[in-house]
């Protein structure tokens, strides 16, 4: 055969297949189907878990059983994903309706993952057998697998807006979604006035749904947002967790502070992380009314204790928590769902819409096929009917022929060339004979015992019944209100078997405000030893013992306690730290090590100039780099609240050499490494902000760098290579000068 090669555009191909790429995880893997409010994975997990006939009255069925069928058949990827899947499906503290029920370690609240699947066990929950897949084999589409060996359905029969009750959460390529779940009765009440009146407003169904309802419990504390967020499908939420005070019963007991509900967004290693927020805000004397805290939680609910002092400022304690830890969160809405195989964002009405839509079609469906076999059963029951007031002919008939196909030819047509009837009356009434083909071979069919009397009244009730249902179903289709009133009875019964109470409730809570305690300000010595462990001593311990601090410590800075310390280094970052945040220390204490206290790495970066915030705000500084840029940056521009920041712009390959404060001074001297110096005036330097790289201080030769810099009025004499320079007698030049160099 012939070589075919194929020209393409290779920016082309890689748009193409990413574009195909992109659509197949948006439409067949990470985003929900309106209709079910599933994503495949899910969908397939529930269907398998069906076919293996894992109802809630059976037995469990391990899970690796679950799982290696559901990837064989319908789901071809990690066998990670799909347990995963069927982990969360059990877990009521993430589905607002667990859908299957986990027997043994299926994780817990506080982030424990779960068991291997070898060791754990599942079933389906009764809400997901009754609710999500009755009814399959007369409502849905059945589609082939990805291997055209099996059939799966395109989509549950849900009768229920899953989409809200369970939420949802994914995220796909350039776009995600997530749901947050509802409360299943107030959901049911949403749909039935939605059916009343297709024109309802969104306010009026919040009337009946307030908002989500969280597993977790908790607090939505921004209510007057919620209308937005269901009239666009978009928005945040602001949970909160919930917080119980407990008296001490005796003298001897502290008072307690308990959180029994946690935001939905700490489910998982959230908790953790919280205990450890509180730690450090303890630590760092922000929470200095809690004494202790422990956690409590067990399977009867969380249970978080923060024991507190005598007289502890209770509302002061609940603005911190919610204000520097995840005991206040935001949970971002995206009501982003696949509606008729493209995304598209829903907002309250157009989910309960499209639910409707579906809950429609699958009714259509499902009533047309009901009716169908009632229809049939009313053909094959008149013609019993028939059969058993003219029985004589028939045993006549059956007595007469040779095989069935003769019988069966002269119950449908009349047929009675092949009959030989023992008795000549019965072949004329056999001649006037029509029974249908399915008559007819129910009757031939049928057994002697039906033509008992009370067999035949039994048949007879039947086909009443069988009458009674074709003209029930077939008002169900031609009246749409019938079919309304179908499905409200339906979502009904449902409710009244399988709706819990609300969990979490909604109000519009107070903004949480941090205010610190005022400290009475002292003046205080920050000090620091060349190994880079700092403290804070006070000013009347310093003063007593001065000289040896002096002689100890590499950096000493006088400040008062409410200043900020302020550390450049030779990165072009300036580090600061609160003093209030560095623990205060004795004499001989060895203090905290600066990396602990801020973002100064003393492995990569070098300390230039350390000083106090106060000192530097009124003054400039004069920074200058390897390559000689040079520049004066006023202290103003280093006042932020930002622990870190670039104190200058620094070109690739340069380092910033020194910064230095400027008081009076007004001449500088600049040395290279290779021995030239240069003496100018101040004033040929102009003022920078701090984000700018500088002007050249002095033209370097090649392989030169510039190496030092000095202030005249801080170093008039300085030791260079073993001999006194007077800086003060150096000639007088210009800045960026190559003439007035002096090398020494």
């Amino acid at each position: 055969m012939a070589e075919k090669i194929i020209t393409t555009e290779y920016s082309e191909e890689m748009q193409r297949s990413y574009v195909n790429y992109s659509m197949s995880v948006i439409t067949a893997r990470a985003i929900p189907d309106a209709r079910d409010g599933l994503k495949p994975v899910q969908r397939r997990v529930l269907y398998d878990m069906s076919e293996l006939k894992l109802g809630h009255d059976k037995p469990h069925r391990k899970s690796a059983r679950i799982v290696g069928d559901t990837m064989g058949k319908y789901h071809p990827h990690g066998d990670s994903s799909i347990y995963d899947t069927l982990v969360v499906l059990s877990q009521d503290f993430k589905k607002g309706m667990a859908l299957v029920d986990g027997h043994g370690n299926f994780g817990s609240i506080e982030g424990d993952g779960a068991a291997a699947m070898r060791y754990t066990e599942a079933r389906l929950h009764k809400f997901a057998e009754e609710v999500y897949l009755k009814d399959l084999d007369k409502t849905v589409e059945f589609v082939p697998n990805y291997d055209e060996t099996e059939k799966e359905p395109a989509v549950l029969p849900v009768r229920v807006p899953n989409l809200l009750i369970n939420g949802a959460e994914g995220i796909a390529v350039g776009m995600s979604t997530s749901i947050p779940p509802h409360n299943l009765a107030e959901v049911v009440d949403a749909v039935k006035a939605y059916i009343q009146n297709p024109d309802i407003t969104t306010g009026q169904l919040m009337e009946l749904m307030p908002g989500p309802d969280f597993p977790t419990g908790g607090i939505i504390a921004n209510k007057k947002d919620l209308p937005a967020i269901y009239e666009t499908g978009a928005g945040k939420i602001r949970l909160r967790g919930r917080l119980e005070m407990e008296l001490g019963k005796r003298k001897s007991d502290k008072d307690k502070l308990v959180i029994t509900e946690i935001p939905y967004t700490m489910v998982g290693a959230g908790i953790n992380k919280f205990l450890m927020d509180v730690a450090d805000l303890v630590e760092s004397k922000k929470l200095t009314d809690v004494t202790d805290i422990s956690n409590q939680s067990n399977k009867e609910g969380i249970r978080i204790v923060l024991e507190l002092k005598k007289d502890a400022d209770v509302e002061r304690i609940k603005n911190i928590l919610y204000k520097k830890t995840k005991l206040e969160d935001t949970y971002g809405v995206n009501m982003l769902a696949i509606v008729k195989g493209r995304p598209e964002t829903l907002n309250l009405r157009g989910i309960l819409k499209n639910y409707l839509d579906f809950q429609y079609e699958n009714n259509r469906k499902k009533y047309q096929i009901l009716l169908d076999k009632e229809l049939e059963k009313k053909e094959i029951r008149e013609g019993l009917i028939k059969a058993c007031d003219v029985i004589d002919l028939i045993i006549a008939i059956l007595r007469g022929s040779k095989n069935l196909k003769d019988a069966k030819a002269c119950l449908i047509n009349g047929d009675t060339s092949k009959i030989r009837f023992r008795d000549p009356r019965f072949e004329e009434d056999a001649r006037k004979l029509c029974f249908t083909e399915k008559q007819a071979a129910a009757i031939l069919e049928m057994r002697l015992y039906k033509l008992i009397g009370l067999e035949i009244l039994a048949l007879e009730k039947e086909y009443k019944e069988t009458l009674k249902k074709i003209k029930e179903y077939t008002r169900i289709l031609k009246d749409k209100e019938t079919m309304d009133q179908v499905i409200v009875k339906d979502l009904d019964s449902i409710k009244e078997e399988f709706a819990l109470a609300r969990r979490t409730d909604i109000e519009d809570g107070k903004e949480a405000v941090f205010a610190e305690i005022p400290v009475e300000v002292q003046e205080v010595a920050f000090v620091m030893d060349r190994f880079g462990y700092c403290k804070v001593l006070d000013r009347t311990v310093y003063e007593r013992n001065q000289e040896t601090v002096n002689g100890e410590y590499s950096y000493v800075v006088r400040c008062m306690n409410t200043d900020k310390i302020c550390v450049f280094t030779h990165k072009g970052n300036m580090h600061q730290i609160k003093v209030k945040d560095i623990p205060s220390g004795k004499l001989r204490e060895k203090g905290v090590p600066l990396d602990n206290i801020s973002k100064y790495d003393g492995t990569k970066e070098q300390i230039l100039c350390l000083t106090n915030l106060e000192q530097i705000t009124g003054k400039r500084l004069l920074f200058a780099t390897k390559m000689a840029l040079v520049k004066l940056v006023p202290g103003s521009e280093f006042v932020t609240n930002n622990r870190t920041v670039a104190a200058t712009k620094l070109q690739e390959d340069d380092g910033l050499i020194n910064v230095i404060p400027v008081e009076d001074e007004a001449e500088a001297v600049l040395q290279t490494k290779n021995g030239f110096f240069l003496r100018f005036a101040l004033e040929e330097i102009s003022e920078m902000k701090k984000n700018s790289r500088g002007v050249r201080g002095i033209k370097l030769e090649k392989d030169d760098e510039l190496e030092a810099v000095y202030l005249i009025g801080h170093e008039p004499v300085i030791q260079y290579k073993k001999k006194e320079v007077h800086l003060n007698r150096l000639k007088i030049g210009k800045r960026d000068t190559k003439g007035n160099k002096v090398r020494l």
